[in-house]
């Protein structure tokens, strides 16, 4: 029993990925005009489809909508009994079916025309009536489903998704959609407060910043280390300018040395031109730095090499950068 689990789950595999190479072919004049089509749009993209393709139409939807190309789902079971309202005139309407005869879709094909609005449709069967009356047809017609009975929807309905995805893609590429763009999608994930979050958003700031002069007795800038908790002092000049910085490491290279802690002065044991980091970058910047250096902790400056801030790796862990 256990090979026969696995023969027909590498049957299907292959069925599958035979569906997705053969698409290559059809990216083509008509996918171009899909392209161009959805660029020239003043509105939405409207996705719809019934039963399994309005499932792998929702997600359509979702990734051209997050990817920088305004897009929604309609059923058009419900498009029939009111949500053809959501519709507009400047807007373009994908639709998918499989054997592009799809009853509920096609019902709504003469007010979709009657409206104006330019029909691309994803099928099965270039020769269909859905596939005739777009002005491209996106052909995703498979050999044969994965499933052996031939029933359920299973190459087709993969690849119309990756159809989908090709073309959420390439006009992700047209637009010259960023990541931080994408980000703007996606502010609650982890993904956004990488690409959104800067320096300034999480950095200590005013009497939190650990600071002591280049005057300061060594004694002086382990309190501030105590006090402050970051693992490091900054040392700053009677300007504010930052001149060095002591951190744990330094204090463990100090101890090997026979020194005065309360005659010792801190500028003469600081690390000189350590690694800073400006409050406008992002805090995933801020993090590669630690991690490629093996430190724990970094003074902020401004572009005038003045003290703004501080922040160490815990800071980041708890912004969710980490």
């Amino acid at each position: 029993m256990t090979d026969q689990f696995k023969h027909a789950a590498l049957r299907a595999i292959r069925i599958e990925r035979n569906a997705i190479d053969a698409l290559t072919d059809r990216v083509d004049e008509g996918f171009v005009t899909a392209c161009e089509t959805i660029m020239a749009c003043q509105g939405r993209v409207v996705v719809t489809g019934m039963g399994k393709s309005g499932h792998i139409g929702n997600k359509i939807a979702a990734t051209l909508a997050s990817t920088g190309t305004p897009s929604f789902f309609v059923h058009p079971g419900e498009a029939s009994h009111g949500d053809l309202g959501m519709i507009t005139s400047q807007d373009v309407v994908l639709a998918i079916s499989n054997s592009g005869n799809t009853e509920e879709v096609l019902t709504i094909l003469p007010l979709i025309k009657r409206m104006g609005v330019p029909l691309i449709s994803l099928t099965g069967n270039p020769q269909s009536t859905l596939a005739r009356e777009a002005i491209a047809n996106l052909d995703v017609r498979v050999a044969e489903e994965a499933c052996p009975l031939g029933l359920a929807p299973t190459s087709s309905t993969t690849a119309t998704l990756v159809m989908g995805d090709a073309l959420a893609v390439a006009l992700l590429e047209a637009r010259g959609f960023s990541a931080e763009d994408f980000a703007f999608s996606h502010p609650g994930g982890r993904l956004g407060r990488r690409l959104l979050l800067r320096v300034a958003d999480i950095m200590h700031t005013g009497d939190e910043i650990p600071r002591v002069t280049e005057q300061s007795s060594l004694s002086v800038a382990l309190l501030e280390i105590s006090r402050k908790g970051l693992g490091m002092t900054t040392v700053v000049t009677e300007e504010g300018e930052l001149a060095g910085i002591f951190t744990d490491g330094d204090l463990r290279r100090t101890l090997d040395r026979p020194l005065d802690i309360h005659g010792t002065a801190i500028v003469d044991v600081m690390t000189r031109h350590g690694r800073t980091i400006f409050e406008d970058q992002l805090a995933a910047e801020a993090l590669n730095i630690m991690e490629d250096l093996k430190i724990n902790a970094l003074p902020v400056t401004d572009h005038n090499g003045r003290l703004t801030g501080a922040l160490n790796m815990h800071d980041l862990l708890r912004a969710g950068v980490l």
